[in-house]
């Protein structure tokens, strides 16, 4: 689809060269980002703390927020110990440079530009096949040679990443999952993917995302073991960045109760479009994620740009990668969105 570009943040709708459009694309899935409750928690942050923390996460003076941040999110991920970045791509990187110290990386299929460092080899082929080549392949190594990188959710193909094969692992092994599109989302409470994870004592995890995708907080999270944790807050990633903006940290804190509320709301919007499209055999959602892929639809980007709605449409993770077809819902849109939406996937 050729670029399009807006004056305004999109919630349910966005404006393009001042036409109006309902707007299917992007994530935010909780839609806090315009929701007023949460607008106005980041004003008092605003005012409570500032634009910025003025100082690195190491210095003399530190600002006590960012602990209970850390230890708001650990208990979320069910971990030891949390560290917070200004970034989940920063938080990723992070990460992965860790790991990279433990083990020789073994990349997952489709894993994220954010765990990789330089060029790593991504493999190309099927989930399943590639797991089990991963099983063998650290069974038959000493203990701690390999790390797994991957993330939980993928969603260019709106799917869950299917971790139960680790319970085969017979060697110590970290496994990395960068959990951007499930935390938030995913699990009772919003846990993300920790909730699936099989608890198996060779395998140690670490968990790296973004609070963007879902919170609409600008800032990143990597949980794990409070070693692991420990030893990233010495990289230089983390002593010598910048941290998050405060009054994010403060309205995240603030927020869980519309966390909950939202959550609800989104869950409640993605069963409801999927009761209306179930006919539709070109549509794609087996997790029931807020991502549903339009398979095989070349050109209903443009049909549907043509009926005034702008749907995910673009190559990634490079710019000449082939385009993704997909719909995007959040608790930003209605019952009516999501009906409009429908009649036009059908009468296509």
């Amino acid at each position: 689809m050729e670029v399009q570009y807006t004056h305004t943040t999109p919630t349910g709708k966005t404006s393009i060269s001042g036409k109006e459009y309902l707007f299917f694309s992007g994530f935010s899935y909780l839609g806090l980002h315009a929701l007023p409750a949460f607008k106005e928690l980041l004003k008092q942050g605003i005012d409570e703390y500032g634009s910025t923390f003025i100082s690195s996460r190491i210095a003399n003076v530190r600002l006590h927020l960012y602990e209970e941040l850390e230890h708001a999110l650990a208990v979320l991920q069910h971990q030891q110990a949390s560290a917070t970045f200004s970034s989940g791509f920063l938080a990723s990187q992070a990460a992965v440079q860790y790991a990279a110290t433990l083990g020789q990386l073994l990349y997952a299929p489709s894993a994220h530009p954010a765990l990789w460092t330089g060029q790593p080899l991504i493999p190309k082929e099927d989930w399943a096949t590639w797991a089990a080549a991963t099983v063998d392949q650290i069974n038959a190594h000493p203990d701690h040679s390999f790390v797994v990188v991957t993330n939980s959710v993928n969603p260019l193909t709106s799917t869950i990443n299917d971790l139960s094969w680790l319970q085969e692992v017979q060697k110590q092994v970290l496994v990395l999952i960068d959990d951007a599109h499930g935390i938030g989302v995913i699990g009772a409470e919003g846990n993300g993917i920790v909730h699936t994870l099989p608890q198996h004592p060779p395998v140690r995890y670490l968990l790296s995302a973004s609070l963007a995708k879902a919170y609409s907080t600008e800032g990143g999270v990597v949980s794990g073991h409070a070693a692991d944790i420990a030893a990233i807050k010495r990289l230089p990633l983390f002593t010598g960045a910048t941290p998050m903006m405060p009054a994010n940290a403060w309205a995240f804190l603030q927020s869980f109760s519309l966390h909950k509320t939202q959550r609800k709301l989104l869950q409640e919007r993605v069963s409801y479009f999927e009761a209306l499209t179930g006919n539709i055999g070109y549509l794609h959602n087996p997790f029931h994620l807020p991502i549903f892929l339009l398979k095989d639809s070349a050109g209903i980007e443009k049909y549907l740009l043509e009926h005034d709605i702008m749907i995910s449409s673009f190559g990634y993770p490079n710019p000449d990668s082939p385009p993704v077809n997909r719909i995007v819902v959040s608790a930003h849109h209605s019952e009516e969105d999501l009906y409009v939406l429908q009649k036009l996937l059908t009468n296509r």
